[in-house]
C-alpha cells in the first residue's frame, strides 16, 4: 500500500449533490492516472477512525477531501494509529469544506481548484510540521487531543460552536447563524481564567484566549506550523465600538495591534482554571478537565505542500 493513497472523502456540509462532487475529483484522479483506494466518511467522527485504519493497514500517504474539521479528526487518527514511528507517513489536503482555513494558509483552500490540489499531492513536496496538543488528567488516563490550527477557549470557542453548528445544517448563508452571532458579540461575555504562558501567571476575567500554532481563523496572525512556537492572543473585553474595529482588523490579519488583544510567543500554556468556558480544537469541542496543558511536537509529521 505504501504507493497508493488512502483516500478520505468527506462530504461538504449544505451541498445536496455530493455524489457529483466526488465524481468531479475522481475523473481528475483517474486521468493522472494515480493509484489510490477511497473511502467515504459517515459523518466527522468516523473520519478518525478511518485515518487510523488506513495508517494501520499500510497506506503512507493519506488524503483528506475536506475542510478543517476533517483535518483534524484525521490528524488524531494518524497521531493515535498503531505505527510507532510516522516518519514515512504524510498528510495532505483537497479543500471540500464550509472551512479550509489550513489548506488557505498553503494556498490550498479554493474548492473549486481541486485540480491544483491533487497536482500538488502528485509532486509529493513534503515539509516537516510542528503538531500541537492538549493533555489533560481524566480519571487515571491521559487524554491527548492533537491539532494544526488552533485551540480557542471562551468567546471564540463559542464562536465556533455556533458557526459549525449552522453551517452543518444549512451551509454559510443562514440567517440564524448570523443572528446568533451577532447576539454572542454584544453579549461579549467574561471569563474568569487563571492560566500559566513562559512564566507569567494570569488570573483574570478575560473574553477569549487562543493558542495558535498556525492564524487560528485569523486570531494568531503571525503564527506558522513550522517553526517551533505557539502564539497566544489574550483578548480582553473591548467596548462595543472597539469590538466593531476589532473584527475588521481581524479580518485583515491586524488583530495584535488592537489594544484589548495581548499577544505572547511560548512553548507551553497550562490552564489551571477556565470558568466552565468552552473549548474548541481546531474547531472540534473538546470535553475537558483543569489543569490542561497545551504545547506542541516541532516538526513532528509530514504536511504535503505546493
Amino acid at each position: 500500500m505504501s504507493d497508493r493513497w488512502g483516500i478520505i472523502y468527506v462530504p461538504m456540509a449544505g451541498v445536496k449533490k455530493r455524489a457529483r462532487r466526488w465524481h468531479q475529483i475522481k475523473t481528475v484522479l483517474d486521468l493522472r492516472g494515480v493509484q489510490y483506494d477511497y473511502v467515504q466518511s459517515e459523518d466527522y467522527g468516523s473520519v478518525e477512525r478511518l485515518a487510523r485504519m488506513l495508517v494501520d493497514n499500510g497506506y503512507k500517504t493519506i488524503v483528506i477531501v475536506g475542510g478543517d474539521r476533517a483535518v483534524n479528526e484525521a490528524l488524531n487518527g494518524i497521531m493515535t494509529s498503531s505505527v510507532e514511528n510516522l516518519d514515512d507517513i504524510s498528510l495532505a489536503i483537497i479543500a471540500n469544506g464550509v472551512g479550509n482555513d489550513f489548506a488557505s494558509f498553503w494556498g490550498l483552500g479554493d474548492v473549486d481548484d481541486y485540480k491544483k490540489a491533487i497536482d500538488c499531492v502528485i509532486k509529493g513536496n513534503r515539509r516537516r510540521i510542528d503538531i500541537g496538543y492538549c493533555s489533560f488528567q481524566e480519571e487515571d488516563s491521559l487524554v491527548k487531543r492533537y491539532f494544526l490550527m488552533a485551540v480557542n477557549i471562551g468567546l471564540g470557542a463559542r464562536a465556533i460552536e455556533i458557526s459549525d453548528f449552522c453551517k452543518e445544517f444549512w451551509g454559510k448563508s443562514n440567517p440564524t447563524y448570523i443572528i446568533s452571532m451577532i447576539r454572542l458579540f454584544v453579549e461579549r461575555t467574561l471569563y474568569k481564567m487563571h492560566f500559566k504562558v513562559n512564566e507569567e501567571v494570569v488570573n483574570e476575567k478575560i473574553m477569549t484566549l487562543c493558542v495558535g500554532n498556525s492564524r487560528g481563523y485569523g486570531m494568531t496572525p503571525s503564527a506558522v506550523p513550522y517553526n517551533g512556537w505557539l502564539d497566544v492572543s489574550v483578548i480582553y473585553r473591548p467596548q462595543f465600538w472597539q469590538m466593531v474595529q476589532g473584527l475588521r482588523m481581524l479580518l485583515k490579519g491586524r488583530l495584535l495591534n488592537h489594544q484589548q488583544v495581548r499577544p505572547f510567543r511560548t512553548k507551553k500554556v497550562t490552564i489551571f482554571d477556565a470558568q466552565n468556558a468552552s473549548i474548541c480544537v481546531d474547531g472540534k469541542k473538546l470535553n475537558y478537565s483543569c489543569p490542561l496543558e497545551i504545547t506542541l511536537m516541532p516538526e513532528f509529521l509530514n504536511f504535503i505542500v505546493p
